[in-house]
């Protein structure tokens, strides 16, 4: 089958497809006399592997490892294991930060009612002031001991 074919097929962009070639997560298809890339059933189900990856947010380089042991069936899965409870682990620093910015912008949204002119707004009144990262950075950085080392 043709690229648009297998992008028909699969549900996945024709650039993507090309894209995960180059990065060598795709092998390289035939070719036909007339140049075209041929594709064969086994690159809609390498595809299917790798977009059911994308969708849960793996990396390339994740995906590159799951399709090495794919690849290679005989060996351990441990690794498997501990490639998931890597990425789990990073899914949920990832959420506790979202719920961190959750609330940040929640902060934010109750500092205006949305009555006054936007020159008395208080978003953007908070917006125009350091972020606490900030602060603290600046503190940290410029943090000089008193005499007898303690603060």
């Amino acid at each position: 089958m043709k690229i648009g074919e297998l992008a028909s097929l699969t549900g996945c962009p024709v650039e993507t497809i090309r894209y995960y070639e180059r990065e060598g997560l795709l092998p390289e298809p035939a070719r036909s006399a007339s140049n075209y890339r041929l594709y064969a059933g086994s690159h809609a189900e390498r595809l299917r592997f790798i977009r059911h990856c994308r969708t849960l947010d793996m990396t390339l380089d994740e995906i590159r490892t799951l399709l090495d042991y794919h690849d290679h069936p005989r060996q351990p899965c441990n690794a498997v294991n501990g490639l998931i409870d890597e990425h789990l682990a990073h899914v949920e620093a990832r959420i506790e930060q979202l719920q961190a910015l959750r609330g940040a912008l929640v902060a934010l949204r109750s500092r205006c009612s949305g009555e006054a002119d936007s020159s008395q707004c208080g978003i953007l009144s908070a917006l125009a002031q350091p972020a606490a990262e900030e602060i603290t950075a600046h503190r940290e950085s410029s943090h000089v001991p008193g005499p007898h080392g303690s603060h």
